[in-house]
């Protein structure tokens, strides 16, 4: 019987990189008046970690909190630019992921947290930052500075929820060592590149067929040929492992997975954007990182 594990989910640079613009205008929010800092974030896996770091300083909104939505595709709404046009930070992904929220973002008088320009990543690389540690890091970093921008008489608070995310963190990163210490290496492929950073973390080797990862970075349809490879691959057991996007489920990773489970492959099945059910990204990738480990021997 074939492997599976089931889990939800939708993947350092300087301080300098957070990129900030002058102060908010005269008008003030009723966050601003009760002395909570107003935050907006494009997508929930950066939301949640906005107020894991600013606790009861802070007031955080995300826009996408779904795994039903494309964050690729989204058409934000009136009421979603109104939101980024009253934040005092606002907090984006960047890397082409959320051009929507750049967009909107730049045209706003507030301070911005780029997650992808702050963990040095460029449009056009793999845009699913959130999936490596050393962005998350990065990332907490430069939020915790924009809290302290923003509200300097509160900055032994945002330290101490600073270190407090840290050592959650840490946590995650001890489980990433130890399958990174058995993993040795391991072959993979993905049906979507989406969880590339944190394999890459975890050791893993990506052996996704070069044409058909090709095809799916660039958004376009692969071949019948791409997919025969693939199945091949799976087949030949040279890929030992497969990493499924269920968020981009189609009748060509039909075929894949039905070639995974007759080879025998174990599966991780996942989607790009952070599910409901967790309420923080550091237990959204212990889960996933526990999830790696069943599967691997």
């Amino acid at each position: 019987m074939y492997r599976i594990v089931r889990i939800a989910i939708a993947a350092l640079a300087s301080v300098g990189m957070l990129a900030s613009v002058a102060a908010c205008g005269s008008g003030r929010s009723s966050s601003e008046k009760n002395g909570t800092i107003e935050v907006v974030a494009s997508v929930n896996q950066w939301g949640t970690v906005a107020k894991t770091l600013g606790g009861d300083n802070v007031n955080v909104t995300s826009i996408i909190n779904s795994t039903n939505v494309d964050a690729h595709d989204y058409e934000p709404t009136t009421s979603d630019i109104a939101k980024l046009q009253k934040a005092q930070v606002i907090i984006v992904n960047g890397a082409g992921y959320d051009a929507w929220a750049v967009k909107a973002a730049q045209s706003a008088n507030v301070t911005i947290v780029n997650a992808a320009a702050v963990g040095g990543v460029n449009d056009g690389e793999n845009p699913h930052v959130w999936f490596s540690a050393d962005v998350r890091k990065a990332v907490a970093q430069a939020i915790t500075e924009a809290y302290e921008q923003a509200d300097a008489a509160k900055k032994s608070d945002f330290d101490k929820l600073h270190d407090q995310w840290k050592s959650e963190e840490n946590n995650v990163e001890s489980k990433i060592a130890e399958v990174k210490q058995k993993s040795d290496g391991l072959a993979y492929a993905a049906t979507e590149s989406v969880a590339s950073y944190l394999a890459e973390d975890m050791g893993l080797t990506d052996a996704t067929p070069s044409g058909y990862a090709r095809a799916t970075a660039n958004e376009s349809e692969p071949t019948p040929t791409d997919i025969r490879q693939f199945a091949d691959a799976l087949k030949s057991g040279e890929i030992k492992l497969l990493i499924v996007n269920t968020q981009e489920e189609s009748e060509l990773t039909g075929k894949i997975t039905n070639a995974a489970k007759s080879a025998n492959v174990p599966m991780v099945e996942l989607t790009e954007q952070m599910p409901e059910q967790y309420d923080s990204l550091t237990a959204w990738m212990e889960s996933l990182v526990d999830a790696f480990s069943q599967v691997i021997a």
